[in-house]
């Protein structure tokens, strides 16, 4: 039997199972000729020593669940969560939401998830970085917002058993630390978590270790990453897009870059409940030789501090 890396059995650090997603290895859309085959992929993570699976962008890994959980059986891994991107703002565009977020929840509540990252779009296109939106919603587009992401968790939820968590992330409307005292003040905690996402915090000039002492009872999962905080200040200096950032390097592999991870896993460990901890590393478009050996040492450092065992 292969053994369990994604948990230190010590007390202190018990319930913080690590675990990974494409994203960890420069996938961001559902097909792409930039990103490495998902079959690849699934290979060079299970050969990484990753047991814990995020499926990343719906439809990179098989959408149909026979056939996704005998992909992820036959490499040992255990899917805990799906992703998907929706617009919330638009009245025009909640079928569209519903319809993809009712086609992840049906596939992975088949194959024992429990949760839902729901992805903000970005305001700025994802290739080109040109704007496709307003930097800040206001007004009708506002409470628009606020009542679909209650009411897309409460789909998922009921529908589904899967706890939606909201990601905060750069150039979307879920950035800065105002950005996110705004949407979870307004939210309703039963049906809208919070995914904490260690870089995106950092980008939008937040305060991880703040944030997880502000917010310990709607953080239910986190996304485990650093950037560079040079580059982050110049993307925001001079108004890079965020794919631009990510070109140019902004997102690194600790222990280089923010934030501090053993102080992040000190202060996740304080929490006392079971998180999952996903890594993640944005390298769109990076070389293919280049994950699979990064990955093996952010896992090994992470162990070291108490995230997964050696």
């Amino acid at each position: 039997m292969r053994e369990d890396k994604s948990r230190n059995p010590e007390p202190r650090y018990a319930n913080l199972t690590i675990g990974v997603c494409p994203d960890q290895w420069g996938v961001w859309f559902p097909q792409d000729p930039k990103q490495i085959p998902w079959e690849t992929a699934l290979q060079e993570m299970s050969d990484a020593g990753f047991s814990v699976m995020e499926t990343g962008p719906f439809g990179y890994f098989p959408k149909d669940p026979a056939r996704l959980a005998e992909a992820m059986d036959a490499h040992g891994f255990r899917v805990v969560a799906g992703t998907g991107w929706g617009i919330l703002h638009k009245e025009e565009a909640w079928a569209d939401t519903e319809a993809t977020f009712r086609a992840i929840g049906e596939t992975h509540a088949a194959v024992g998830a429990e949760y839902v990252v729901h992805l903000p779009p970005m305001f700025r296109d994802e290739k080109t970085g040109e704007y496709t939106d307003e930097r800040t919603l206001t007004g009708a587009a506002w409470d628009l917002y606020i009542t679909n992401a209650n009411r897309l968790g409460r789909m998922m939820k009921e529908d589904y058993g899967l706890q939606m968590v909201l990601h905060p992330h750069g150039d979307s409307h879920i950035e800065t630390r105002e950005d996110i005292d705004r949407i979870f003040t307004a939210t309703d905690p039963e049906y809208v978590g919070f995914c904490l996402d260690t870089g995106h915090i950092v980008y939008g000039g937040a305060d991880n270790i703040d944030l997880i002492k502000t917010y310990p009872e709607r953080i239910s999962y986190v996304h485990i990453k650093a950037m560079d905080p040079g580059l982050v200040q110049q993307a925001h200096d001079d108004d890079w897009p965020f794919v631009a950032a990510v070109h140019k390097g902004c997102s690194v592999a600790p222990p280089a870059g923010e934030p501090d991870m053993p102080s992040v896993i000190e202060a996740l460990a304080d929490l006392g409940k079971p998180l999952y901890v996903i890594t993640e590393q944005d390298m769109y478009g990076c070389d293919p030789s280049y994950p699979k050996p990064n990955a093996i040492k952010t896992r090994e450092f992470l162990a070291r501090h108490g995230l997964g065992i050696l």
